[in-house]
Order: C-alpha cells, then structure tokens, then sequence
C-alpha cells in the first residue's frame, strides 16, 4: 500500500477538526516517540463501546467527512490511538483506505502507525540520504494556523506503514476549548487509569528485516525479545521514552493465527496504568471472564482478549516511572 494515499484521507478526517556517498545519522532521541496508532474497528459506534465499556478508556469526538469516522482516545504522555470506522453503505475510500480495508478483509484492525518528533525537518533530510522514498510535508487541518504537519514513505520501509509528525503548541482536536487546561486535564484521564502508551508491536515473517530497517532509520540497541503470551520473538526497539516491539512467529498462538489470518499488521498496543488491578478489574467486567497476570517486558501486566473485537491486542501493565523502553526485555 501506498502510505501517501493512506496518510491524504486520514488528514481529510483531521481537516475536519479544529544523495550522500556516507550514510547519514538520523536524528533520534530524545527528540522522537511513538505517537499513535490508526485503528479500524467494524463500526465507529462499536469500535467506541469496546473502547469505553470492555476496556474503561474515555473516548473523545472526531469528525465524519465521507462515510469514515475518526475518533479518539488521548493520553496524558501526548499519544493516542485514533479509531475509524465505516458509517455509510457507499463510503468515500481514498485508494490506500480501499487498500487497507482488502487487506483487513473488511474487519477490525490497524496496520498504520506514527512516530512523533521535534527533528521532522532533519529526519526527513537524513532519510533522503538514505534513499528512502519518503513524501513531501502535509499540514493541516487549516492551511493558515496548521496544527501539524508530517511526511510519509511512498514505499514502507517497514513490515507496518508509518510516517512522522509534529504538533503546534497547544493543538488539541478533541476539544471545544483547547485553551481550557481543566478540561485538557480530564479528557486525558480514563477509568482504567491508562497514562501512557509505551509499546507498539509489529508482526511479520521477518522480524530481523523490521530491525535491519530500523537502524538503518536510526533505531539501533535493539534488544532480543521472546513473548510466550503472545507465542512470538522478536527485537524491542527504543525510540524515545517508548518500544518499538518487531515480531514474528514463535511456534503456535496469537502472533501465527495472526499472521495466518491476514498477516502482516499491528499485533498489539501496550499502555501503562496508575493501577493495574483496577484496570484488570474494569477488563475482567467487561469481557465478563477472569484474567491472569504476568511478567512482560513492562513489569506486571495482562492480555486484555480484544482480538475478536479489535484484530489485535492490547496489553495493560504497572507503570514504571523512570525505566527506559526495553529495559525489562
């Protein structure tokens, strides 16, 4: 799939709303994390339910310009995950969306996801360099006062699309009064007590071709990772304050039925919260079944069994203030 395609109908969603012979160094941290995910679920309105009464997130407002919904779920370290959702019969596809869908077979799942920095201009320059295909910048939503802008690869470096982008001070889609800090506050806060997001899974067949690309990129100290709840293995990747996880099957469940079942996508999302066994609780309520914990690569977490509803998983754990991404790996 073409990102550029992909990544020019999410920003018609977000518009709605207020060559060198030596490879170049890309400039990383600390200027760079993981941003967001974009999550396509089976309907905008269910994809919400789940979110908000399975999982205990507060789901924000977004906009609805040609039959694919937007919505939100923001966080107090700046990231979110960015919902989708069909609403019309006939819905106005730009072709990477059409491409997505076919590929997602029509049901719930993500297959994009951004990186967020400071350094957008030197990044982009670097991975010229590096003879990426990356695309020119995009703005928006409004062309005289952008609240952000980004670039895109015509051709994915990784087994996952991606692209990079920047916020303008004080841009906050979501709110009537973005000015209005208490309301800023309370809108970054969710029943389960979530604060952050800190890990992003890849999975693909070739989880060293995801690593090769990510040092070449600029993401190096990749950490070998075995993930028996997930039945892969793979690398952890720092990027910032955040983990790239890049994944492949280990033997039977959830990462080979993954990839047996339309293979290369987002296998999972994992956020840190201020207390886990209320988080566990609310989750346990909501799928009305119980849940074990155990030792991930974040301390104490559990698997929240969203696959059915959301094609992938999500992970819930301790936060630990002050550990560095892949530290427990």
């Amino acid at each position: 799939m073409r990102l550029i395609r992909y990544v020019s109908a999410w920003l018609l969603l977000c518009a709605g709303v207020a060559q060198a012979s030596t490879p170049a160094t890309v400039p990383t941290a600390p200027t760079t994390r993981l941003d967001h995910i974009l999550l396509w679920g089976r309907g905008i309105d269910q994809t919400t339910s789940v979110m908000a009464v399975k999982l205990g997130f507060q789901v924000r407002p977004g906009r609805d310009p040609g039959g694919v919904a937007n919505r939100y779920i923001r966080f107090a370290d700046s990231s979110f995950i960015e919902l989708l959702g069909i609403t019309r019969p006939d819905p106005a596809f730009d072709p990477g969306m059409k491409e997505d869908q076919q590929a997602l077979k029509g049901g719930p799942g993500s297959r994009t996801f951004g990186f967020r920095t400071s350094s957008l201009d030197a990044i982009h320059q670097s991975l010229q360099a590096l003879h990426y295909a990356v695309t020119p910048f995009f703005s928006g939503p409004d062309g005289t006062k952008p609240g952000w802008r980004l670039f895109a690869f015509d051709r994915a470096p990784l087994s996952s699309n991606t692209f990079f982008i920047d916020y303008a001070d004080g841009y906050a889609p979501d709110q009537f009064d973005p000015a209005n800090a208490a309301d800023y506050r309370v809108t970054r806060e969710h029943p389960n007590g979530a604060r952050e997001l800190s890990s992003i899974w890849l999975v693909s067949a070739d989880a060293d071709a995801d690593r090769r690309q990510l040092e070449k990129m600029g993401y190096g100290h990749a950490v070998p990772v075995r993930l028996p709840a997930l039945g892969a293995k793979g690398y952890c990747v720092p990027v910032g304050p955040t983990a790239l996880l890049a994944l492949q099957p280990d033997g039977a469940g959830i990462a080979a039925q993954t990839m047996a079942n339309g293979g290369a996508r987002i296998l999972g999302v994992s956020f840190g919260v201020s207390d886990l066994g209320r988080a566990r609780r609310w989750v346990e309520r909501g799928y009305e079944r119980k849940l074990t914990t155990y030792r991930g690569l974040s301390g104490e977490s559990f698997l929240a069994p969203t696959r059915d509803d959301l094609g992938l998983s999500i992970e819930f754990h301790a936060m630990q203030p002050g550990e560095p991404a892949c530290a427990g790996a």
